[in-house]
């Protein structure tokens, strides 16, 4: 790709910190910072579940029948280190691309910020909205396709973001201390990528729900173990608790049933037990892990795995020593990878045209030919690092496996390392450079180049050092 705007990205950053062959990144800025009134936090909250007959998943699946539990968002504006921060998670699949960054840009202006100085990620529960305004537009010139999202249910969420904000900012907390806990996550995730044959391989996957026997004997595999809770405090009372597990978030999925699914059930559950703090799940590096081997899909396993994740939320909150706040730090990195040589745009907008496909085989190249839209305009993804004191939490795009995760938290060993994947989700699957060779699910949805790891590890030091 050799565009003028990729160019010209390319030039800038190597004014600010030389060239990369692969791609590029380019630093902005930071540094710690507090106002002379200290720090304070804005908790806002608002619903985001989609009404009957909204596509689901990106509208390769059932669309909505019906709501077993709402889907919200949920968020803080942090103010006292220079500009507003803002971190928001979605109870949706995914925000990919220009959608992601109209996020950004709606809770900034409401927030009084700019768009880098804010984080927003979804959960990935597939019983909800996979909102990408190209790839919407390239499957809408298909009359018999459904549709990717609705632009007019999208537009009131950004209406209700900012007016969610607007009326936090005007009853804030103050922050005193901060607190970093956690306790280790018992029978939930599983690495998804353990059946290979005698080259490597990936013969079969170990998805969000399983009923082969000999999948399910295997072990969990590589995976983190730990939840992690970040928290913020006014003095002795808890505001705002954040929670941080790499899985797969889904028990099941496809039934037309809208779902926070069992991690967002139990930070309901949660929620309601501790009403004075606003509590938020995120999602970390789950690219290749899910809850496959402890769940075979049946509603009664949704409440065992709920239960499970619940009490890991009260024991990693029960472990928070809160202490001085001392230290508020924002920093950025801005990646622009090269996209996966394997994106013909011919080839994907004839499979995007040929009737005689079953929807997913059709829908699923206009994400693809989305990303590779986005990286023609040299539109970088923003990965940024709030640090508070020692603890560090990480925000990255896409759906990275866990080795990105666990390498962060390797980075800073004597610390607390949170990470939260699933920002923006335009890349989907972000495999190590080691995997591609071994195939499978991951690698086929992975849509940037297999370089791309040298990028975000490269920023991910960068940003944790």
């Amino acid at each position: 790709m050799n565009n003028p705007r990729r160019r010209e990205f390319l030039r800038t950053a190597a004014a600010g910190i030389g060239s990369l062959a692969a791609g590029a990144v380019l630093r902005a800025g930071g540094g710690p910072g507090a106002r002379p009134g200290g720090w304070h936090i804005a908790p806002f909250r608002f619903d985001v579940t989609p009404p009957v007959g909204h596509s689901l998943c990106g509208g390769w699946i059932r669309p909505v029948e019906g709501v077993d539990d709402p889907l919200e968002a949920i968020g803080f504006v942090l103010l006292g280190a220079g500009q507003p921060i803002v971190v928001c998670v979605v109870d949706w699949t995914g925000l990919l691309n220009e959608a992601h960054l109209a996020w950004r840009r709606a809770l900034a202006e409401a927030a009084g910020t700019v768009p880098e100085r804010v984080a927003v990620h979804t959960v990935h529960q597939h019983n909800a909205p996979l909102v990408c305004f190209d790839a919407e537009e390239l499957a809408g010139r298909q009359p018999d396709l459904p549709r990717i999202f609705d632009r007019d249910f999208h537009r009131r969420c950004l209406d209700a973001a900012r007016g969610a904000v607007s009326a936090a900012l005007r009853s804030t907390r103050e922050v005193t201390h901060v607190a970093a806990g956690g306790a280790v996550v018992d029978r939930v995730a599983g690495n998804r990528r353990l059946a290979r044959d005698a080259s490597g391989r990936v013969t079969k996957m170990r998805g969000s729900a399983c009923k082969d026997p000999a999948l399910v004997a295997m072990p969990e595999g590589l995976i983190d173990p730990r939840l992690r809770t970040v928290a913020f405090f006014e003095r002795g009372r808890k505001v705002v608790a954040c929670h941080y597990y790499a899985t797969h978030p889904m028990s099941y999925y496809g039934d037309g049933r809208v779902s926070s699914d069992f991690c967002g059930l139990a930070r309901k559950r949660l929620q309601q037990d501790d009403p004075e703090c606003t509590h938020l799940y995120f999602t970390g590096c789950a690219g290749n892990l899910a809850a496959g081997k402890y769940n075979d899909g049946s509603r009664e396993a949704r409440l065992v795995l709920t239960e499970r994740m619940h009490r890991a939320m009260v024991e990693a909150d029960r472990s928070l020593r809160p202490e001085p706040l001392a230290l508020v730090d924002w920093r950025t990195e801005a990646v622009l990878p090269p996209p996966n040589p394997a994106l013909g745009t011919s080839a994907l907008r004839e499979l995007i045209e040929k009737q005689r496909d079953a929807v997913v085989f059709r829908l699923r190249p206009a994400f693809k030919l989305a990303l590779v839209r986005r990286l023609e305009r040299a539109q970088p993804f923003l990965l940024s690092c709030l640090r508070l004191n020692e603890a560090s939490v990480l925000h990255l795009p896409a759906e990275p496996f866990v080795e990105y995760q666990l390498r962060a938290q390797g980075r800073r060993p004597k610390h607390a390392v949170a990470v939260a994947a699933y920002g923006d989700c335009g890349p989907w699957y972000v495999p190590t450079r080691a995997e591609f060779p071994a195939g499978g699910y991951e690698v086929e949805h992975a849509f940037l180049d297999p370089g791309a790891e040298d990028l975000f590890v490269s920023a991910m030091d960068r940003l944790l050092g």
